[in-house]
């Protein structure tokens, strides 16, 4: 199959989305000298252009879009092709009213947004099939298409009545008799016994709480109908060109898709990432984003979009400050992007997000953001020959599963002070600021390429994961795991006992007595360390190797930690710098270390391939250990035992040419 490798031919790509319809022919021009100014080497076009492509029925113009392939193809600028299928044309829903999403109120979502389709709709399907067709069979040949984007950031529910006919076909093939399903679903509760397909919803507004099964099987068969219309459109476009890679955007950590499962169907992982400027632990939220990315693609991956100034959709929305925008795109490039892109390349004057910033902003050409936009595209001209489809190694595997996730984001649960991604984030942040590299994995992907398993959490549990985590501590590999796994099976039953009883044994439980969580406000003194949002009563079986207390209250003297060799429970969340210490701790036990010793607090190192990068996530300069004598491949200079970073400052170092 084709991968990144075939459109970035030993470069970085950099570029983004451009949306020329939205201006004057005029400004076409203006725009490629800007481009080729700034380093741009890719644009993705007619992400939303459906309404300009087919402005009635059948009824294609194809014209302006030819006019821009070929300016980008005499400019040397490469196009990835978008499907525009992520927003429908008002004619579309005025003509198909069934084309439209259901909220579970069963009220219709109307056009003037976008993302207005339902994707069980056959209408739907057939209307984007046909401008897919139409796409593919024009630009196969043209020799600006690089890659096909299929539609955008898909996201879409719908609860309609062509929704509820495919989500009944959908539980047939998942379960083939009522019988099954009432068993999975446990409708003895609540008297909720199904005895006719027709009688089954989809997970509509109820009077009190919803079936969790049901709820978990409906976000199920929506990833899937949503993959479903993905791989339609990537089948059309494969079939014109089997020779170029096809891809589409995910969203960081979105809930609404498994992308495990959707990122098997891609020849190129993309993800959109928007951390907040303002947040202080924003670099390692784009850390977590890009090891995630990365580890979906078992390799270089795609930054699809990115802003270079501020977003629209925050309460206060601040820009990034000078040369924040460059280290955040190298640290993407030091965790594996093949591609550094943006939302969007001319900030828009009209429309919805006229205030999101563009690589060009309204200042213009003169504005600090295109500026850096110029330095950030002679960097990566830099760092593409030696970067350039390298791989990023890691001996720490996270366990990461949206199952688990859907399944334990109910109603009706011990506890709403918490949500898993806010787990997920601590765990891989203690991690990041013990300057370990990580992976991501599925709880039932080979382990065997890592040193330690870190499971932050992971609610459901299929036997295969837990046989699998078994046979991982079984090989001599460490696996620590945090509170509330292991708690239900792949249908949200719960497991007796409370927790699976092998992983009890695994970890020297003998029984959990009792789940203990935490107000918002409140902490659990252990010894050494206070724990947060959670802590449970468990009394040991008196085989673990190792033990760390509560230290009063009812809990006073039961294990907050146990560990029976290689394996570690913590039955709370400690606080940052403990669970740092702890994770530290169990991976130096299993001989991972740093990439180097003694990096100062703010500065982050990566190596990818033979290069290392450094990069300094503080304003003050600092001054790094580097042994030995390298070249930045950043500025040409030559450094000896140590490397001086100042303000967002960022080194990549390779060994210097005998």
């Amino acid at each position: 199959m084709p991968s990144l490798a075939d459109t970035t031919r030993n470069r970085v790509l950099f570029g983004g989305d451009y949306n020329p319809e939205q201006w004057p022919e005029e400004t076409w021009y203006e725009d490629v000298r800007l481009m080729k100014a700034a380093g741009v080497n890719s644009v993705t076009l007619g992400v939303f252009s459906w309404a300009k492509l087919e402005p009635r029925p059948g009824a294609y113009d194809f014209g302006w879009l030819d006019r821009l392939m070929d300016l980008m193809h005499t400019n040397g600028i490469g196009v990835v092709l978008a499907t525009p299928t992520a927003s429908p044309p008002p004619w579309l829903g005025r003509l198909h009213p069934d084309t439209l999403p259901v909220d579970e109120d069963g009220r219709t979502e109307r056009w003037g947004g976008r993302q207005h389709f339902s994707h069980s709709s056959a209408a739907y399907r057939r209307h984007a099939a046909a401008v897919t067709e139409a796409l593919a069979a024009r630009y196969a040949g043209h020799p600006a298409l690089t890659m096909w984007h299929i539609n955008n950031e898909y996201c879409t529910s719908d609860h309609g009545d062509e929704a509820a006919v495919r989500f009944r076909r959908w539980l047939k093939d998942r379960y083939a008799t009522l019988d099954a399903l009432n068993a999975a679903w446990g409708t003895a509760f609540w008297s909720q016994g199904y005895g006719d397909w027709e009688e089954i919803l989809p997970a509509r507004r109820t009077h009190y709480l919803k079936n969790p099964t049901q709820v978990l099987d409906f976000r199920r068969f929506t990833s899937d109908m949503l993959l479903e219309c993905f791989t339609a459109e990537r089948d059309i476009v494969r079939r014109h060109t089997p020779h170029l890679p096809v891809t589409t955007n995910f969203m960081p950590l979105w809930f609404g898709q498994d992308a495990w499962r959707w990122a098997e169907e891609e020849d190129v992982v993309s993800v959109d990432l928007y951390p907040d400027p303002r947040d202080p632990l924003g670099a390692q939220h784009g850390a977590l984003v890009q090891d995630m990315t990365r580890s979906q693609a078992r390799g270089p991956w795609m930054l699809m979009e990115q802003a270079a100034g501020p977003v629209n959709w925050r309460g206060a929305n601040h820009p990034k400050p000078r040369g924040l925008n460059r280290l955040w795109s190298l640290q993407a490039v030091a965790r594996g992007a093949d591609a550094v892109c943006y939302f969007q390349w001319r900030q828009s004057r009209q429309g919805a997000e006229k205030f999101h910033s563009g690589m060009v902003g309204h200042a213009g050409e003169q504005g600090r953001t295109y500026q850096e936009v110029r330095q950030l595209g002679a960097d990566l001209a830099k760092l593409g020959p030696h970067v350039a489809d390298t791989h990023v190694t890691a001996d720490v595997a996270v366990l990461h599963d949206w199952h688990s996730w859907w399944a334990g984001a109910q109603d009706g649960r011990p506890s709403a002070r918490f949500d898993y991604p806010d787990v997920l984030h601590a765990w891989h942040r203690a991690l990041w600021e013990a300057h370990l590299t990580t992976d991501f994995a599925h709880p039932e992907h080979d382990l065997t390429p890592y040193r330690v398993v870190v499971v932050p959490q992971l609610y459901a549990l299929t036997d295969a994961a837990i046989v699998n985590l078994l046979a991982h501590v079984r090989r001599g590999g460490t696996l620590v795991c945090g509170f509330l796994t292991g708690i239900a099976d792949e249908d949200d039953r719960v497991r007796p006992g409370g927790m699976d009883a092998r992983l009890r044994e695994l970890f020297g439980i003998r029984t959990l007595h009792e789940w203990w969580p935490l107000e918002t406000d409140e902490t659990a003194a252990c010894d050494g360390f206070r724990g947060t949002l959670w802590s449970e009563e468990i009394e040991p079986d008196g085989t673990a190797t190792e033990a760390v207390p509560y230290k009063g209250g009812e809990l006073d003297g039961l294990p907050a930690v146990l560990r029976k060799d290689r394996a570690w429970y913590v039955s709370t969340l400690p606080e940052p710098a403990a669970l740092r210490d702890l994770l530290a701790r169990a991976c130096a036990d299993a001989g991972v270390r740093p990439v180097l010793d003694a990096l100062p607090a703010e500065v982050e190192a990566v190596r990818r391939g033979e290069q290392l990068f450094l990069l300094h996530h503080g304003r003050e300069p600092v001054t790094v250990g580097v042994p030995g004598t390298h070249r930045d491949l950043l500025t040409g200079a030559t450094v000896t035992d140590r490397v001086t970073l100042g303000r967002y400052g960022v080194a990549v170092l390779t060994e210097p040419a005998a």
